[in-house]
């Protein structure tokens, strides 16, 4: 089933650019050039619509900018299927890890206040984390062996994904000590996370490798401590009540909830399923100890469009400065070193390279089966299939909603075609590998 609805989608694209013309702007094509042209969309409504009718999810939409003005928006489908609710601008989401751009934020901008420095040992500013150990595989009688770290995990290494944190009760050798621990309990304040992580042993020796973890919710706990502010109340000051993002926030209103859109499963079958409001909307339907930096977010098309724009605009919009331009380019320039292994998913966003709490693609698609992008372009994702990017070379910033679990990167690589055409040889990078 999942195999037919995959092909009877990839038809529907393919009609969908067929109709709306193949030759449209492409990611390699520059500054200078319009990319949503009336071709692109055309091709944009088309692959919103085929990913509904197809039934790969029961709502989608989606808002670009270009050159400093809106130029397409577009939304196919029910953000509540079962009460017959239509998905609209201002339908509200779960971004997930789509939260994790807002809290690199906050914490940069008391990086530009030179409260801390990049390589500085995370432990200066969170002890709890001077005396931890790393996993180093199991002795003779099957026992996991523990050591010293090779070097100090840095600040820089939990806004790269670097650290070594475990990630859940699954990690090979530190599971148990991490479920133990529970360290994302929602009873849990930030400090409490921030003493019960620290207590379990690294997965790997700091700076080998590049595992998408916790560490995000540590920048959050590290925020807490520089400023003085519990972490929710610095970034709603800070971050997005500047930028005018009052739609963004972890509890939703009940007043506001006739807009907060259902939560889809893909079944074993294939048809989506949708997850109970008990289970799906639990987070952010009642008040929680735990203020995560990783995920819990909830916006809008526009609200969250507010921070892409501000992160094209070189940390400004509108008149508001919320960071130095030279924060947002170093934080959208790739910090991984070409020794650094990739034990998780990273390789599957394409030629990518990570920043500070984003991918940032590094080199053009390696063939036509990749996400289409454009280099130097910066993006996240959430958990819910939801996508954002920033792409400087064309001044453009996208964002796409849908709220489909597992995550769905099918979904992905049908919008940036739509937005930038689908991809053509002179597009594909002859180097394989992450630079």
């Amino acid at each position: 089933m999942n195999r037919s609805i995959g092909a009877a989608l990839a038809m529907l694209l393919l009609q969908a650019c067929a109709s709306a013309g193949t030759t449209a702007s492409s990611s390699a094509a520059g500054a200078g050039q319009q990319v949503i042209t009336p071709a692109a969309k055309a091709r944009i409504d088309s692959t919103l619509n085929a990913f509904v009718s197809s039934g790969r999810v029961a709502g989608a939409s989606a808002l670009v900018w270009e050159k400093r003005r809106e130029v397409y928006f577009g939304a196919y489908g029910m953000a509540d299927r079962e009460a017959g609710r239509p998905m609209r601008r201002d339908v509200i989401a779960q971004i997930f890890s789509m939260t994790k751009p807002i809290t690199a934020v906050a914490l940069m901008q008391l990086y530009e206040q030179g409260k801390f420095q990049l390589d500085e040992p995370l432990a200066k500013y969170l002890p709890e984390f001077a005396d931890v150990k790393v996993y180093a595989g199991n002795d003779a009688n099957g026992a996991p062996r523990f050591v010293a770290p090779d070097r100090a995990p840095t600040i820089r290494d939990i806004t790269r994904h670097t650290a070594g944190f475990a990630t859940n009760a699954g990690d090979p050798g530190v599971g148990t000590l991490f479920r133990a621990a529970d360290p994302m309990n929602r009873n849990n304040t930030l400090a409490v996370f921030s003493r019960q992580l620290a207590s379990v042993p690294l997965s790997f020796q700091p700076g080998t490798k590049w595992s998408y973890d916790i560490s995000v919710n540590v920048q959050a706990e590290l925020v807490e401590r520089l400023s003085g502010e519990p972490f929710g109340r610095y970034v709603r000051t800070h971050v997005l009540d500047p930028l005018g993002m009052r739609e963004t926030r972890y509890y939703v209103p009940e007043d506001a909830r006739v807009r907060f859109a259902a939560l889809y499963q893909r079944s074993a079958a294939g048809p989506l399923v949708r997850v109970p409001d008990s289970t799906g909307k639990a987070f952010n339907t009642k008040f929680w100890p735990l203020e995560p930096g990783s995920f819990g977010f909830t916006s809008t098309l526009d609200d969250y469009m507010r921070l892409a724009r501000m992160l094209l605009g070189g940390g400004q919009l509108e008149g508001v400065r919320v960071l130095k331009p030279e924060t947002i380019r170093l934080m959208a320039t790739n910090h991984l070193p070409a020794t650094v292994k990739d034990s998780s998913f990273l390789p599957s966003k394409g030629q990518v390279g990570f920043g500070i709490d984003f991918a940032v693609r590094v080199k053009p698609p390696a063939s036509v089966k990749e996400n289409n992008g454009t280099v130097g372009e910066f993006f996240w994702d959430g958990a819910a299939s939801t996508l954002f990017w920033v792409d400087p070379v064309n001044q453009l910033a996208a964002v796409f909603f849908t709220q489909v679990v597992p995550f769905d990167g099918v979904l992905h690589k049908g919008f940036r075609d739509a937005v930038y055409g689908p991809i053509v040889p002179s597009q594909i990078s002859t180097v394989q590998s992450r630079p």
